[in-house]
């Protein structure tokens, strides 16, 4: 048997749109809708479900982190490629699954059973993460991941670098990503 030659995210595809809130609720940015990344481990996960096996877990969180500041330079964020494995910040934060709203959609309309789309919904209100600290010295965010659990490891779903967010403390930003199987 001989494998196909195609990249091992060939057939997913993933958008994320950003929106930044003040604290009354008025948009102050929004990024429009970017593509993002689909790692390898995706469809590791994708083959954990399809064996069965009863250590394979979906969408667990959604990590944000600040990746570096040399990337608000020119040429500016490095691509996400679907051979990453990891943020580059070493100890993201993570949004866990039960503070995510996912969906099944098809088109701009949720729906009730499984289709091919699942949207995801971060709200990462004031505060969140709370930074600065040890690690992080500001509220900054230039990358993000969804999470899953493949056994014991945590791996990425899908990755995403993307130019500095500045966060200030009373700040909410709406995250929406949507994945395409």
């Amino acid at each position: 048997m001989t494998t196909s030659g195609r990249s091992p995210t060939e057939t997913l595809t993933g958008e994320y749109r950003d929106v930044l809130l003040d604290p009354s609720g008025r948009v102050t940015w929004d990024s429009g809708v970017r593509r993002n990344t689909i790692v390898a481990d995706c469809k590791r996960l994708l083959c954990g479900f399809v064996q069965g096996s009863t250590t394979t877990h979906g969408i667990t969180g959604l990590q944000v982190g600040q990746g570096h500041d040399t990337w608000d330079r020119p040429p500016g964020p490095p691509p996400a490629l679907p051979t990453d494995t990891r943020l580059a910040d070493p100890k993201p934060f993570t949004v866990a699954a039960g503070s995510l709203q996912i969906d099944y959609v098809i088109g701009p309309n949720v729906v009730a059973t499984p289709s091919n789309q699942l949207q995801i919904v971060a709200t990462l209100g004031p505060n969140e993460p709370p930074w600065p600290d040890n690690d992080h010295p500001n509220r900054t965010l230039r990358e993000f991941g969804l999470a899953g659990t493949l056994g014991t490891d945590t791996v990425l779903i899908d990755y995403v670098t993307h130019p500095a967010i500045p966060r200030d403390p009373e700040s909410t930003l709406k995250r929406t990503i949507r994945l395409v199987f």
